[in-house]
Order: structure tokens, then C-alpha cells, then sequence
């Protein structure tokens, strides 16, 4: 019988234990940074009617959807976890409590090329804050807060959180009388992948002339302080109810991340972000990792006025940022900047020649006192037990036969410094905890 050969499809990641211990200690940093903020977890099922995911986006979305029939249901894989909270939302409204604070964390598919650092499968850990018609502005504070702590837990390299608004972008661009506002956005998203001249040229293609090509430069490249970036602003003021109202958004949100004390070299009003989709409708946030701008963004999100109006005539904004998980480790693994040497288990228990009663009970004890413990069955002799803990990267070996046994003294011993110790059963807990 011809042999199928064990592939994967690209785009799937698909990661060794030690690997995957790495990740899931990430992502029980991002679980557990969400839950200490008073976020309660939700899940919505991978695989939805086509027709509820499709109500609000079209075109590169659709293309993008793995879809398929399933008898006479038209039934696709979810492509990110908004959609699927506009639905959950719209269809529980009546038993749901507003503000709704949710978190979820969980795989989603686009059926996009397959390239460095974009993948066809991948984790989204996703907040959302959902208001009932309306929703507090200090909503918007707690986003960054959450991201900052997050990024600080990590300890993976200095970030930077930019935070602008797109009223005040928005009303910017209408004061100068430029009204395809979402086009000239989406080229501004562009400005720091592109140099100045391509930045202008993309500019004029959307129908700015060259005075209003200066003044959007001038505006959204301003250098300084948050404090600097906030006076200048100021200039503009009353000329435009939008920007006047973005302004004292951003005001407010900075002002108060300020008061918070957090680490100033951590967030800075960015006035060229924009995140190009015309989804958010106020605070909007980035963050990229200082040293390492090659790697984009690793999360992002913002403020948006209506979550589902496509489902409901209820108006429930909201504010919400998202972690793409597999896409941010594949990167930081890429750069070194994760440890990926993990250890699978504290103590691997080496039975010598006597039967496995006293190693299970030892394996029990120590798991009591939260210490990964496992016992080596098989006949196998010192040398090999030795070498397969080496290869699950064992912190210590306990080694049990006869003469541990009568002279009640266990022979634990680091698999790193290779230094061997005689200790009382009941010391041993207390060893391992301490080193």
C-alpha cells in the first residue's frame, strides 16, 4: 500500500511541545491580563451560516471566507471574532448585562495567500467593551491600559503604544474641504511603508491638490511631546464640530492614561495613525515593538459607533482591541526574542529495578505540591532513562531503587548542572520549590 505522505497545508501552524508550551504561557498571560480587568470569556462557534457572517462585509471578505455546502446550508469558517460577537450580542440583548465586557481567544481562517507572518489559521485574542446606545469615553483608557500590562507581563521588547482619533482626523480632512475621507485614510495608513514621494503621489491619485497635500504632511507628521501634539491641535479648533469632539476625546484619553502614571516611552499620540478601515469611529490604537518595526503591528483596535447594526435596530457601540497571537510568536520566534527552551515536566521519577507502588505515590506527592511529575515505565536501564529526560528537558531526575528505598534518602539530580543530592522524601517538595 502506497504511503500518504504527512503534510500540512501552509499557513496552518503547526508547532513542537516545546514550542507550544512557549505559546500557551503567552497566551495565558494575554487570558489572565483580560480577566484581572473584569473581562468575562464567550465562545461562538467556528463554523457559522454564511448569511450572518456576510450581513455587514463583501468583497475582499468574501473572497477571502472558507465556504462550503453542507446538504442545503451554505455554511462558512469564521474569519474574525466581531462578527460572531455582533451576533452573539444582537441575539442575547435581553439577557446580557451593559456594558458588556467580553473576552475571547480562539482560532479564525482566511482564505488569503500564505506568507511571512500571515497565516490561513490563527489565534485572535480579542476585548471588547459594548455600550447600550451609549458607552463611556474611560473605556477607551482601560484598552490601553490592558495592552500596556500585557506588553510589560511579556517582557518581550520595548513597545509602543500610538493612539490617535479619527474624528479629529476626519475633521481635519473635511476643514480642508476633502471629502473621500475613507480613501485619503486608507492612503495615510500607508504613510510608514512608503517614502515621501510615493506617500505624495498616492495622495494626488486619490484627487488631493498640492495645498492640501502639504497640509495633511504638515498636520499628521508633527513631532513633540503628547503635551506638544495636544497644543497643536488646538490651532484647528473650532472650525469643525467632528474635530472639536475628536479632539477632546483624544484629550481625555491621554490625559488620563497620564494620570495612571505608566511609563511615558511606553504610548505617544501618533497623528498619522488612521487603520484604514472605515469600521472605527473614535480612539483608535497601535502597538509595534520599538526595536523590531519589521514586524508590524502585534495588536491593535479602537472605539466604533454601532457593533451590529447589521442584526438589530438596537445601537450598541463599543471599543475593542485584538492580540493576533500566532502571527506575534511566529515573529518573535523568527527574532530570537522568545525562550523556546521549555521544560516539559519538573522531576522525571526513574524507578531501578523496583516495582512502580513508591514511584506512583512520589509522582502524587509532588503533584500535590503543583510540581509537574512523571514516572518512567518500561525496562529500560539508568543510561537511557537519563537521556530521554535530557530530551524532554527534565529540570531534575528522582532517581528510586533499593538503596533509596532502605536508606530512605532520594537521589535527585539537576539535569543542567548535573550535581546529584541525597535527600529525605519529605525535603525534596521543599528543594525543588526553593531552586
Amino acid at each position: 500500500m502506497k504511503k500518504q505522505e504527512p503534510k500540512t497545508l501552509s499557513g496552518f501552524m503547526e508547532l513542537m511541545p516545546n514550542e507550544q508550551i512557549a505559546f500557551n504561557k503567552m497566551l495565558d498571560v494575554i487570558k489572565n491580563t483580560y480577566e484581572n480587568y473584569g473581562f468575562v470569556p464567550i465562545d461562538t462557534p467556528v463554523i457559522e451560516y454564511s448569511e450572518v457572517l456576510l450581513a455587514k462585509a463583501g468583497g475582499e471578505t468574501e473572497k477571502q471566507l472558507y465556504r462550503f455546502l453542507k446538504g442545503d446550508k451554505d455554511l462558512s469558517l469564521r474569519f474574525d471574532l466581531t462578527v460572531p460577537l455582533a451576533k452573539y450580542v444582537a441575539s442575547r440583548y435581553n439577557l446580557l448585562s451593559f456594558p458588556f465586557k467580553r473576552y475571547q481567544i480562539g482560532k479564525v481562517y482566511r482564505g488569503e495567500r500564505a506568507q511571512r507572518g500571515r497565516f490561513r489559521e490563527f489565534y485572535q485574542c480579542d476585548i471588547d467593551v459594548i455600550g447600550d446606545e451609549s458607552l463611556d469615553i474611560n473605556y477607551d483608557v482601560v484598552m490601553v491600559n490592558v495592552i500596556y500590562d500585557i506588553f510589560k507581563k511579556l517582557n518581550i521588547a520595548d513597545f509602543l503604544i500610538r493612539i490617535n482619533n479619527r474624528k479629529l482626523l476626519i475633521g481635519f480632512l473635511e476643514l480642508n474641504n476633502i471629502n473621500n475621507t475613507d480613501e485619503v485614510l486608507r492612503v495615510i495608513d500607508k504613510v510608514s511603508k512608503v517614502d515621501k514621494n510615493s506617500f505624495i503621489d498616492l495622495l494626488k491619485e486619490v484627487g488631493l491638490n498640492d495645498d492640501q497635500i502639504n497640509k495633511v504632511i504638515n498636520f499628521i507628521m508633527f513631532e513633540g511631546s503628547n503635551q506638544d501634539k495636544l497644543e497643536f491641535v488646538t490651532t484647528f479648533l473650532g472650525k469643525n464640530a467632528k474635530y472639536d469632539l475628536g479632539f477632546e476625546e483624544l484629550k481625555t484619553v491621554i490625559n488620563s492614561i497620564e494620570n495612571l502614571k505608566l511609563d511615558t516611552n511606553n504610548y505617544m499620540i501618533d497623528l498619522k495613525l488612521s487603520r484604514g478601515l472605515d469600521y472605527y469611529t473614535g480612539t483608535i490604537y497601535e502597538t509595534v515593538l520599538k526595536d523590531y518595526p519589521q514586524i508590524g503591528s502585534v495588536g491593535g483596535g479602537g472605539r466604533y459607533d454601532d457593533l451590529a447594526s447589521f442584526y438589530t435596530d438596537k445601537k450598541l457601540p463599543g471599543v475593542g482591541i485584538s492580540i493576533g497571537l500566532t502571527r506575534l510568536f511566529d515573529q518573535l520566534k523568527e527574532e530570537g526574542l522568545i525562550t523556546i527552551n521549555e521544560s516539559f515536566e519538573d522531576v522525571l521519577i526513574m524507578p531501578i529495578g523496583i516495582e512502580y507502588d513508591y514511584p506512583n505515590i512520589i509522582a502524587k506527592t509532588l503533584r500535590n505540591s503543583n510540581i509537574k511529575a512523571s514516572v518512567y515505565y518500561g525496562n529500560k536501564n539508568i543510561k537511557q532513562m537519563m537521556k530521554y529526560a535530557d530530551k524532554i528537558n527534565a529540570k531534575y531526575s528522582l532517581i528510586l531503587g533499593e538503596e533509596e528505598i532502605n536508606s530512605k534518602l532520594l537521589t535527585l539530580k539537576n539535569m543542567k548542572t548535573f550535581e546529584q543530592f541525597k535527600l529525605k522524601e519529605e525535603d525534596v517538595i521543599k528543594f525543588i520549590k526553593e531552586n
